[in-house]
């Protein structure tokens, strides 16, 4: 099987677990690939620039030093809430951008489990999940709060505490001779 001729065959020395699993399979590295890729798309990305910098505004500072003073849980969640309404459109967009991945040129059409469209579309469906699941912790944490289960109701004063806590004890099997078949 012939092999790209940028591969290298990597002695051990300065080498971390994948690229010595890869010269061990004969196969590329993370690494390898996506400066392969890269160099591959320079006229591509010559023609549509991309922006270098990350996506706006990822200071976290001021949600973390808020999160540092917040002493109620009502200080949490306002702080939690603010930073889930900021992230949201970021990570809706991200989601948008992974599905129509999913969908280039109709890939997605028969994909097999596990194949990268439909890892692309679920990368799509738990980008968004990382928004409700962070909001079910603050609700969670809110309905402690202000919204406590009611206390387990008490025995009427003839019982004990124990008893009632079982199940009701199965009926004794009918004595005397057993009907045939």
């Amino acid at each position: 099987m012939p092999q790209n001729p940028d591969f290298e065959l990597y002695d051990n020395v300065g080498r971390d677990a994948d690229q010595i699993a890869a010269a061990h399979y004969g196969i590329a590295t993370r690494g390898d690939l996506l400066r392969w890729a890269k160099r591959d798309a320079e006229p591509f990305l010559a023609e549509h620039p991309l922006p270098a910098e990350p996506l706006p505004s990822g200071d976290l500072a001021p949600y973390l030093a808020a999160l540092a003073a917040a002493e109620t849980p009502a200080e949490f969640s306002a702080v939690t809430q603010r930073l889930l309404d900021a992230a949201e459109p970021v990570l809706r967009a991200v989601s948008d951008y992974f599905f129509a991945a999913a969908q280039w040129r109709g890939q997605i059409r028969g994909a097999a489990k596990g194949s990268p469209p439909r890892l692309l579309m679920e990368a799509a469906s738990r980008s968004l999940s990382v928004l409700a699941i962070a909001d079910q912790a603050d609700l969670m944490t809110l309905r402690a709060v202000y919204d406590p289960a009611p206390p387990p109701k008490l025995p009427p004063s003839g019982q004990t505490q124990a008893s009632s806590s079982l199940p009701p004890a199965q009926p004794a099997p009918p004595s005397g001779p057993t009907p045939g078949r």
